[in-house]
């Protein structure tokens, strides 16, 4: 994309970048600007307050009795339940908010602390953390996988400009880290780092670090780490004929030693004794919680809707059922991946295998989706009409918890953005197509030049506007319309069934697409050659 060698598209890329990058995050900052979870809600508050509360508890008390109930550390006052890298950014904050206010951070005394300075600093924390670690991996990682593809100027959505635009403006991450209030940019940031040097640039230790990072901020990243497995393993029989055993070995045993060696790195500050590191285990996987508590739009919380699950297993069985069923959907991917290797199912593997686990694992929570969007988001320019149908899907399936936080009106505008910038880059690539033409995927799939059966696309068009009414209608009655009395939560139930439709049917849908792409031998080809 240099300059002299082709001037026209430099200058296309410049002009339209950088405003979207500044759109994306003025559009962050404007949400910033509404209430966050808990605001003015005694006596637990909300997440917000578990942030601030974090950096109180790392500051004041010894790194040894963070994950401990102690006189100075109550678990059941928004209790560390995050791995040590969210202790330490914690702790991190709680220097810096120290120097510029001590009485927010001040031990027992600071519970409930909600003034409009401190407000400010939080979502400055939010907003750099996003800044430097989500939006910099985004946008390599767009400039990257165009490199990577066969080049078209005409294909607007393989534009690394429009690509990282429509990606940052997802507004799912958006009204969850800048709204709700969490650091999902954090862990999320650092695994699209990690799949950049996995399949960008090749580089499978850094790729290793990253990760790890990943999920010792965020356990969650469970839901991505067998796709990095499965990649990493497979590549470790890309290797040289000439003593091909040994180099196999060789390769696994330093990808091992790289795991070990970060995970000792970053627990060994907080790790006083076995007991200790137990004891944050336990703290990480609540498995007493139950199942799910909200309700939310998997299987689980749909079926327990007709069979009450809770009153006829165990909490025991049902951890045992979760695992089962959450490994074997999730197996399909991974041993494709293994089997049939070909670098372009690694995204596709993540989508699948991150929504195994939000359909089928236990105790997973509204905002976990966050994690299978991410890199549906990086699939995009791949699929865009479907790819836009499940975003929108996901950000809809936590409106009764942004409802909550008082977020309706940023999560309208948010989506009627984010649907713009999606028709508008629609209409660069098919200049003929009407105002409406996302409705349309046959249009969709003639701007990246996809042949697919007409009847085929005619369906898919038809569906997704009946499931545009539907999410429009459950908006519309959630906001305004009050329940029956025997039915209090009515419209947050229909709203985890209609999601959770949806996801099955993408978790069909994207498990096809990567079943349907060929094995890659071009590595092993040329290892031969060599």
């Amino acid at each position: 994309m240099g300059r002299r060698s082709n001037p026209d598209k430099f200058f296309v890329t410049k002009v339209v970048l950088l405003p979207g990058i500044f759109l994306a995050l003025l559009v962050r900052w404007c949400v910033a600007s509404y209430p966050y979870s808990g605001y003015q809600k005694p006596p637990m508050y909300g997440d917000y307050e578990a942030q601030r509360h974090w950096q109180e508890i790392t500051l004041h008390t010894p790194s040894d009795t963070w994950y401990k109930n102690t006189s100075q550390n109550d678990l059941q006052y928004w209790g560390l339940d995050y791995p040590p890298l969210t202790a330490y950014h914690s702790l991190l904050m709680g220097l810096v908010a120290d120097w510029l206010d001590p009485e927010s951070v001040r031990l027992f005394a600071s519970r409930g602390y909600e003034t409009e300075s401190h407000k400010m600093f939080m979502r400055w924390t939010v907003f750099l953390s996003d800044l430097y670690f989500f939006v910099t991996s985004v946008l390599c990682l767009c400039i990257e996988l165009e490199r990577s593809r066969h080049k078209d100027d005409k294909n607007v959505f393989k534009r690394t400009d429009i690509a990282t635009t429509l990606f940052l403006l997802y507004p799912g991450i958006i009204l969850i880290d800048h709204g709700h209030f969490q650091y999902n940019c954090v862990s999320l940031g650092l695994f699209l780092w990690a799949t950049f040097f996995l399949i960008g640039i090749e580089m499978d230790i850094l790729c290793t670090i990253l990760f790890v990072f990943a999920l010792n901020y965020k356990q969650m990243e469970l839901y991505h780490a067998l796709p990095f497995f499965f990649y990493l393993l497979r590549t470790c029989f890309f290797v040289q004929p000439k003593r091909k055993y040994y180099n196999i070995f060789k390769k696994f045993i330093k990808l091992g030693i790289t795991v070990v060696t970060t995970f000792i790195l970053v627990w060994y500050p907080i790790s006083s004794s076995m007991e200790y590191v137990f004891q944050i285990i336990h703290r990480l996987f609540p498995l007493m919680r139950g199942v799910f508590e909200d309700k939310v739009s998997n299987i689980w919380c749909s079926v327990n809707i007709f069979i009450k699950l809770k009153t006829i297993y165990t909490n025991e069985e049902m951890v045992s059922m979760c695992f089962l069923t959450t490994m074997m959907s999730a197996m399909i991917s991974c041993l494709d991946l293994f089997f049939r290797f070909n670098k372009r199912k690694f995204v596709l593997s993540c989508i699948n295998v991150s929504l195994a686990f939000f359909l089928f694992s236990f105790q997973v929570h509204e905002k976990s989706i966050l994690l299978v969007a991410i890199p549906v988001a990086l699939h995009f320019p791949e699929d865009p009409f479907m790819c836009f149908w499940f975003l929108i899907v996901s950000t809809f399936s936590m409106l009764p918890l942004l409802l909550k936080d008082g977020l309706l009106i940023p999560l309208i505008c948010t989506s009627l953005v984010y649907t713009g910038c999606y028709s508008i880059a629609l209409q660069l690539a098919v200049p003929s197509s009407g105002i409406l033409s996302f409705f349309s995927a046959k249009t969709v799939y003639k701007a990246v030049n996809t042949n697919y059966n007409s009847i085929y696309l005619k369906f898919l068009s038809t569906i997704f506007f009946f499931s545009l009414q539907g999410m429009f209608w459950l908006a519309l009655g959630t906001s305004f319309v009050k329940p029956p009395e025997r039915y209090p939560d009515l419209f947050p139930v229909l709203i985890s069934l209609f999601s959770c439709a949806h996801f099955v049917f993408f978790f069909v849908y994207f498990n096809y697409c990567q079943l349907s792409l060929p094995t890659c031998l071009t590595v092993v080809f040329k290892i031969k050659k060599n």
